[in-house]
Parts: C-alpha cells; structure tokens; sequence
C-alpha cells in the first residue's frame, strides 16, 4: 500500500529540515502543505526553503503561485490528490510537509462538506465587526476559537456561518465529518522542541537581517489581500507608514508568531 507521511508541527520546529533528510533517505518527494508557500512574492516571512532546500529534493506546491490568484482549499485538495496519483507511480511514499492545519486535513480527511450560509446571514456576519465576531465564536465555539487564527476574517466568518446554519459548534461539525476515502495509507509525525519560543524569537531577528522590511516593501500594493495578513507581513506595513516604530513591531511579530504556534501545537494534539 502507498502510503502519504505527513510532516507537521509548529513554527520554528524544524519540520522541513527533518522532512528533506528523510525525503532524501526515502528517495522520494515533498509535498508542501504551508498554505502561505505557496505565493511566489512571499519568501523571507513564510519562511521558504532555501534554494539549496528545493533543489536537494523535488518540491510541490512551493511559489507555485502568485499572491493575485484565487487559490483555495479545496482546489488544493484536488490538485494535491492529482500530483500523488502521479507521485505514487514511481514512490511507495511521499512527504507532505507544513503547520497548516486545515491544509493537512485537507489531505487526509477531505474538504468538509458545509452548509451554505443564506445571502442574509452572510450579508450579516460580513458587516459585523472583528472583536464581534471573535466574541461570538469564543461563545459559540470555545474549542475552534483556541485554535484559530483571530486575525483571519475568512476563517471567522466561515466558522460562525456553520455555528449559526447548524445550530452546533464548528470544531463539532468538522469532528463527525467522515473522512474522504484515499487510495493510500496515511502517517502523522508531529516534530516538536523544547525551545520552540527561543527558536522563534532568532528566526524573526534573522529574517529581519534577511531583508524582510524590504520583501513587506515589495508587497505594498497587494497589501489589502487577506493573504497578506499573515503573522510577519501585517505588522510590518504600519512601519512603512510611518505609524509604528520598527523595534516595536519586530516584537509583535514574535509574539504574534508565539501565539500562531501555540494554536499550531493545540490542532496537532489531535495527531499524537
């Protein structure tokens, strides 16, 4: 039986390290399940295998795209199941690596199938304001709101359309969902360190000596796509507008990222 191994933990962890000296030990492949590698114009902030990275095992799904076409869960789905298909000629196993949740799940469970909000509910929520809508989902939702990205207003919103179309929790909802059939096996290994804090804190000083202000720079006209709210990007912009002082914001996104890895470490439990 074919089998998919997934690589997975939070920020900082070392999971594309591990997962490139294993690909290499397999001889086989790396799919990317970073929902943020996946644009072309981010590379310093997400974190993007380096050059030498890619090019000492075969990589997918990495600067695939650019940050001004729709790409979405779902069309991942389909064109990750597509790739392995073709991987699986050739490979007993392939890697998927990357710390986003609803991506790995993507892969192995399927894309839920949810109801559809009505035109007024989600007229409703869209004009609702975001501390509101993080209210009503820490009510509706505790579980989903530990988890979350609360700077995400797509996720939110989808969360809170479920809760209110349902009647039920959206954590509850994705947990009775039953999982897609896949033609192969699937393996979770969940890379986890000590230091994850300290880690993080140098990675953020180093991208910063990387060039990360001008990479933010580059990206101020697409500075209103939600992609561009990621930890890294956001706080950063307020810097270039004179309204925030640099030192200031470096240390928001350490922190900002030490919250998005706790969240990280809260979904992976679930794997171990």
């Amino acid at each position: 039986m074919k089998t998919l191994l997934v690589i997975t933990g939070p920020t900082a962890s070392g999971k594309t390290a591990y997962a490139i000296s294993l690909a290499r030990e397999l001889g086989t492949e790396i799919l990317s399940c970073d929902s943020r590698q996946f644009y072309r114009e981010l590379r310093i902030g997400v974190a993007r295998p380096s050059d030498d990275e890619l090019s000492a095992v075969p990589h997918h799904f990495v600067a695939c795209r650019s940050v001004t076409e729709p790409y979405n869960i779902s069309d991942y789905e389909h064109d990750a199941l597509d790739l392995l298909d073709r991987l699986f000629v050739d490979h007993d196993v392939v890697l998927a690596v990357g710390g986003s949740g609803l991506y790995v799940d993507a892969l192995r469970l399927g894309v839920s199938s949810m109801p559809d909000p009505t035109p007024e509910l989600r007229a409703r929520l869209q004009q609702m304001p975001l501390e509101e809508k993080r209210a009503q989902l820490q009510l509706l939702d505790p579980d989903y709101y530990a988890r979350v990205d609360l700077r995400n207003p797509v996720r939110l919103q989808r969360a809170l359309e479920v809760c209110y179309m349902t009647g039920k929790p959206y954590s509850q909802v994705i947990a009775n969902q039953k999982p897609a059939p896949r033609p192969f096996d699937i393996e979770v290994r969940v890379v986890t360190v000590p230091d994850l804090r300290d880690r993080i804190d140098r990675r953020v000083d180093q991208m910063m000596a990387n060039g990360l202000l001008d990479e933010v720079q580059s990206l101020l006209p697409y500075r209103h796509l939600s992609t561009l709210r990621t930890v890294g990007y956001r706080e950063l912009f307020p810097v270039l507008d004179g309204t925030k002082n640099l030192e200031d914001a470096v240390v928001e996104i350490k922190l900002n990222t030490w919250h998005y890895a706790r969240k990280q470490m809260t979904w992976c439990r679930r794997y171990i």
